[in-house]
């Protein structure tokens, strides 16, 4: 599973409790100055605590053995990669099973150990391997490093990555995001499963590590055989199981196993009940797919599993490009897709592609700004993926007849610098540069701080980021006095968008809200009349439910304000219902700010 081995407390105990004191008596104390205090209190012996050592030994010996009471203050000072909750969430990411892919781009990667696009060296992708693929194991694993590293573990954004999501069976869809809530209510109950669920696949997946040792691979040069056909063929007896199971189970022949793919809507949704106060809430469920598979009844289905964001692949917005890279789609159903995804509320995270076979520094300028000056795209968030080279790819034949070249880094600094300075306020990137590891690029761009470099040179000439992760207000103590409320209006395919932010003087964020105001008929009949809050987010870190904290963005009722001067717009607009895209660990919370369920978003009346 991949769990660091557990220190034994007792044995260490007065070693720990002494560290600890001076830890908790000594609030002043610089990281650096705690490491120093580490190296004098091990020096000469045959032991090494790290800081999830330290965390793990507070939470069990506070208010004993001469330490005060528990102080989350004192596992904050404690705390691991701080910058993973400090946009005020704790991110789950989870990967589907390796499966065919409707799609046949060239630049894709090939790797049939993973589902289609990724990589079996990506971190992630090492998790997802190591746990089976399994949803379960995955998010409790996730959770456990989560809460060890001193983070909280009471709202998590869960985010499902692998291939084309909507390709999936519907049967394994239910039962993949069920599975996860399961994770997530035994951890916040305590309860550790993982061992039953992992002696269950041992016996019957191929998924599982000591089984899936598969050795095919896909040659991009001479691509004899195409991921699909080599996934199938290998993977034959695991995608029969998982079929014959669920007909057998749906037909009532078998009782289900642990192991089993298969879940109903109704287990689904009462595990979605079971979320609204659970202990460890998804606050957020995000799932990939491609523009040519968002249909009404696709976005109504995953609706139905808690989905409230969307990543798509843009990749490009023009359509030689695609046509050349065998997308298999055209720019117009990018538009659509976007238009309809808007149209029910989701947030919209696009990935766009620069240096692909048939484009050009200058080509992809233009179409970046596109991106934003079209009202049919003008994503909410952005990841920007330079192509790079990966031998199980086809782009290998272009590479070799010499029809495509990486760009040099000078080149893809330009990109990149014109395309941050292009990126409007509204607009969070993500991610820039994927984590590829180096060996498995061919050619190209191997710097994995390639961000880091742009936003170095744009604050150099003074012209820094305006994108909303270069903004985020973190760790930052404010208060409402330090705020102004800033509206930035713009209009899409099918509405008038609002982006509310709360704002410092130098345009830091601590918060905003998303209001869409349709001007087109709903595609449900659900939000006839209704305006829609597609997001509200409060930055800064992350805060456990009900923790108060001074001075902290996530303490000021940010998100209460945000919401109530959304009301007075729509309101002011003509609309009778305000309807808000919830996810199923924030339903209470909306509920108590005059929000009423209805059957896939909630609403509060205007009039």
């Amino acid at each position: 599973m991949g769990y660091k081995a557990q220190i034994d407390l007792n044995l260490y105990h007065d070693l720990l409790v002494r560290i600890l004191r001076d830890i908790v008596r000594q609030p002043s104390l610089s990281r650096r100055q705690i490491n120093l205090l580490l190296q004098s209190s091990l020096k000469g012996r045959d032991v090494c605590f790290g800081y999830d050592d330290l965390i793990l030994a507070y939470r069990t010996f506070a208010g004993s053995d001469g330490l005060p009471p528990f102080d989350p203050a004192v596992v904050e000072r404690l705390r691991l990669k701080p910058v993973r909750t400090s946009s005020g969430v704790a991110t789950v990411t989870v990967l589907t099973k390796p499966f065919p892919c409707p799609g046949e781009c060239i630049f894709c990667p090939n790797d049939v150990r993973m589902p289609k696009s990724y990589l079996s060296k990506e971190p992630g992708a090492q998790r997802a391997e190591q746990n089976s693929f399994d949803p379960y194991l995955q998010t409790y694993s996730r959770l456990t490093t989560i809460y060890n590293t001193g983070h909280p573990t009471d709202k998590i954004e869960i985010i499902i990555l692998g291939g084309t999501w909507s390709f999936y069976p519907e049967t394994y869809q239910i039962w993949f995001v069920k599975r996860i809530f399961d994770a997530l209510h035994d951890f916040g109950s305590g309860v550790d499963r993982t061992g039953e669920v992992l002696d269950a696949l041992r016996s019957t997946s191929q998924l599982c590590p000591e089984h899936n040792v598969t050795h095919v691979s896909v040659d991009g040069l001479h691509f004899e055989r195409t991921y699909n056909q080599v996934v199938q063929s290998v993977y034959r007896q695991e995608m029969a199981r998982s079929r014959e199971q669920a007909a057998a189970i749906a037909a009532g022949e078998r009782l289900r196993t642990i192991a089993d793919e298969y879940a109903t809507w109704d287990e689904l949704e009462a595990a979605h009940r079971d979320n609204e106060q659970a202990a460890c809430r998804c606050v957020g469920l995000v799932v990939e797919t491609r523009p040519d598979h968002i249909s009404v009844d696709e976005m109504l289905r995953i609706r139905r599993l808690g989905c409230t964001k969307v990543q798509i692949g843009f990749q490009s917005l023009n359509d030689e490009v695609l046509r050349l890279n065998k997308r298999g789609h055209t720019v117009a159903a990018t538009r659509r897709a976007v238009k309809l995804l808007r149209q029910a509320g989701f947030k919209i995270h696009a990935h766009w592609m620069p240096n692909l076979y048939g484009s050009s520094p200058a080509a992809d300028v233009a179409d970046y700004q596109r991106m934003f000056d079209d009202p049919d795209f003008r994503p909410d968030e952005l990841k920007v993926y330079p192509c790079s080279l990966i031998e199980s790819a086809e782009l290998m034949q272009r590479y070799q007849d010499g029809s495509w070249q990486p760009y040099t880094q000078a080149q893809l600094m330009d990109v990149l610098c014109a395309c941050f300075l292009h990126t409007p306020e509204y607009c969070r990137l993500t991610r820039v540069i994927r984590d590829i590891p180096g060996t498995d690029i061919v050619v190209g761009n191997k710097a994995t701080n390639f961000r880091q470099m742009v936003e170095d040179r744009l604050a150099k000439h003074g012209t820094p980021s305006r994108d909303i992760r270069a903004r985020e207000i973190r760790q930052r103590t404010v208060t409402l006095d330090d705020l102004q409320l800033d509206e930035l209006w713009y209009e899409s395919s099918c509405s008038d968008e609002v982006f509310l932010q709360y704002i410092t003087a130098d345009r830091a964020i601590a918060g905003f809200l998303r209001l869409s105001l349709p001007n087109q008929p709903p595609i449900i009949q659900e939000l006839e009349g209704a305006a829609m809050i597609r997001e509200v987010h409060v930055y800064g870190q992350a805060l456990e439910l009900g923790e108060s904290a001074p001075g902290r963005s996530q303490h000021l009722g940010l998100g209460t304000r945000l919401i109530e001067r959304a009301a007075e717009i729509a309101a002011g607009r003509g609309y009778e219902r305000l309807a808000v895209i919830s996810a199923v660990g924030t339903r209470a919370y909306y509920r108590k700010r005059g929000f009423a369920d209805g059957a896939l978003y909630q609403f509060r009346a205007l009039r």
